[in-house]
């Protein structure tokens, strides 16, 4: 039979950092390490990370939480997976070594690609086949610009040395000496290059971005084992490598939204709001992107996606580049001086807009401002703005599908802000539950990796800690609820240019 395995080791990967967790049988963290890494903004609306950083964030992360926690690899039944989802890394298969920054999901450079694909009528191709829009946002453009721009990536296609995948392929094929190149379901789905229909890389999309489908990862289940880890001096023995998925599905599954219908919000740099729709796809329609929630007990989970490209990174802008405030309890001191917006709205549209607007050449910009306005308003307007924009895509994707919200399920860095709940459920006038546990994303991959590997044998084996939610319920008055809404549309014209949808 072998030794017991006490524990899982999940790494949770995201735009902003690296976080190592270790958890037990009855799924409770009980050690965690975390380290942020650089953002490279070479150029206006460019985002980067070095991929080779990141790998060695958790490789450090590792070793803390091994270190603080005296646990061994012979205790670790599974290392698992969550991702920043989108972002684009090549490397080459022999040294190991990137050919370039990891392109960040965040990236406009390839805006003018995607709208030349869209001006050439393929757009409703590329959303028929892959569920997703014509946008920046996703990994193919960003794939095509490094084989365009960066000399020696076409060298190392032409010697079969050229790989290509998003962070979670990237870290699989590090942590398992080269030996392992995959991908899961959901990140493959968010690639513009896999075909959610035959769960398959495409190959009419891989000709239309110019990406050839053997320098892409293999795609497995999100709760299959993929490789064994092969990193001696973490680990003494190796430890099997399941439960890989991205970040926002993620938070889906740990916030157990097994049923269609069921929808949470994930705060991070982005928002992403994602609803369960079954295990057939549904076209949301134009501004919705249709996705794979995962894969997992021999069937694959579906589900909308409205994506929202600045929430927490507003809150972020203006504590580090404005300076408005060092701690967030300074923050919420600003916040509580003023009973009201008094009309000041901040637009965070520092890399576009997403749902619904979808308008990539969006300018960021504070409106309503006078000569009374202080720092107070624009922090709060920045907080607001996360409100206003779940609000604008939980609306999108009910007048796109016939399943209506009950409750709004939460997770991520600014949901531990209760004045913002609290602000959440009085502008969508729905119950708002959060997830007091921010690594809910990580607790998803961990319950995939421990059914992968027996460490569970079904999920109502897990001892779920009611503790871990709080419920907000509206409690703000119609006519000011829709004042307040009224004046971020309103807000949000000033800055959308002509062609993008209202």
């Amino acid at each position: 039979m072998g030794t017991k395995k006490n524990y899982i080791l999940t790494v949770d990967q995201s735009t902003s950092g690296t976080k190592v967790l270790l958890v037990d049988q009855q799924g409770v963290i009980i050690e965690r390490s975390s380290m942020e890494h650089r953002q490279y903004y070479p150029r206006p609306g460019w985002v980067e990370h070095d991929p080779l950083e990141i790998y060695d964030n958790v490789l450090t992360c590792i070793a803390k939480v091994l270190e603080q926690s005296n646990v061994s690899a012979e205790d670790l039944a599974a290392l698992t997976i969550t991702n920043q989802r989108e972002t684009a890394v090549m490397w080459d298969k022999k040294t190991g070594k990137p050919v370039y920054n990891a392109i960040v999901w965040q990236c406009q450079r390839t805006a003018e690609v995607c709208q030349n694909l869209k001006d050439r009528g393929f757009e409703e191709k590329v959303r028929s086949k892959t569920g997703l829009l014509l946008d920046p946002y996703f990994s193919a453009s960003k794939f095509k610009w490094i084989i365009d721009y960066i000399d020696e990536a076409p060298r190392l296609l032409n010697e079969s040395s050229l790989l290509a995948g998003t962070i979670d392929s990237w870290l699989v094929w590090k942590l398992t000496g080269g030996l392992t190149h995959v991908s899961d379901y959901t990140n493959a789905s968010r690639t513009s290059l896999f075909n959610i229909h035959t769960l398959q890389w495409d190959e009419e999309m891989a000709d239309l971005f110019g990406v050839p489908t053997s320098i892409l990862p293999e795609v497995k289940a999100s709760d299959a084992v993929v490789g064994y880890t092969a990193v001696d001096k973490l680990f003494s023995t190796p430890v099997p490598i399941a439960g890989i998925i991205g970040d926002s599905q993620g938070a889906l599954f740990g916030h157990l939204c097994f049923e269609p219908g069921t929808v949470k919000a994930t705060y991070g740099t982005g928002t992403s709001v994602l609803m369960n729709v079954g295990e057939k796809p549904v076209n949301g329609g134009p501004g919705l992107v249709t996705a794979i929630a995962w894969g997992a007990g021999g069937k694959i989970t579906y589900a909308l996606e409205a994506v929202i490209r600045s929430s927490g990174d507003s809150i972020k802008w203006t504590r580090d580049n404005l300076e408005l405030f060092t701690t967030f309890d300074e923050m919420q001191v600003l916040i509580d001086e003023l009973p009201s917006n008094e009309g000041v709205y901040l637009i965070p549209a520092f890399v576009g807009l997403g749902v619904p607007y979808w308008d990539p050449s969006a300018q960021a910009a504070i409106t309503g401002m006078n000569r009374g306005t202080r720092k107070a308003h624009i922090v709060r307007a920045a907080i607001e703005s996360i409100a206003y924009q779940v609000r604008d895509a939980v609306e999108f994707m009910q007048e796109r599908t016939t399943l209506p919200l009950q409750e709004l399920r939460t997770d991520g860095g600014a949901s531990s802000n209760p004045w913002l709940m609290q602000f959440q459920a009085d502008i969508l006038n729905r119950s708002v539950t959060r997830s007091n546990c921010p690594e809910l994303s990580a607790l998803g991959s961990v319950y995939l990796g421990g059914l992968a590997t027996g460490f569970w044998m079904k999920l109502d084996h897990i001892a779920l800690n009611e503790d871990l939610y709080e419920t907000f319920q509206p409690k703000m008055a119609e006519d000011t609820r829709e004042s307040y809404y009224t004046g971020w549309k309103n807000a949000v014209r000033t800055i959308i240019s002509s062609s993008a949808p209202a």
